[in-house]
């Protein structure tokens, strides 16, 4: 044993610490299931809601209302209600959210570039483990 290489030891960070709790409130939001294709679906310009929920499709109005209040609420998007009969509410990214979706962009073409690629994966690793008797699998998870 080398003694000058005792003292190698680094201290963690501490993973419950204020700063980890903002980030990954962050995080969730900007990584929930809608958040960032309603961002980047205002990248095109501005939006009124039953026009979000057509494009984005499958989102129930609820869940739609939720995720844009909460991208409201981080700064992220801004709502505009004009006085008209009836109420035509507008949705729009702010500064904060076009920056956002500069940021996630790359990883939305990653997806749609490799979509093919990961179905397939899929397909070849669900083909495996259903080839697989159950009792060999559970013996698997026995020996890990």
């Amino acid at each position: 044993m080398v003694l000058e290489h005792t003292e190698v030891t680094v201290e963690l960070p501490d993973l419950v610490s204020e700063n980890c709790l903002a980030v990954r409130s962050v995080l969730s939001r900007v990584g929930d299931k809608w958040s960032i294709l309603i961002i980047v679906l205002l990248g095109d310009g501005p939006k009124r809601f039953n026009e979000i929920k057509r494009i984005v499709g499958g989102i129930s109005q609820r869940m739609l209302t939720l995720t844009l209040r909460g991208l409201e609420r981080d700064g992220l998007v801004t709502r505009t209600q004009y006085p008209t009969i009836p109420p035509r509410v507008v949705y729009e990214l702010t500064q904060l959210g076009r920056s956002l979706r500069n940021a996630v962009e790359p990883l939305g073409a990653w997806a749609q570039g490799h979509v093919k690629h990961i179905t397939r994966a899929r397909a070849a690793f669900d083909k495996k483990i259903n080839a697989y008797p159950a009792a060999v699998l559970a013996s698997e998870h026995v020996s890990e």
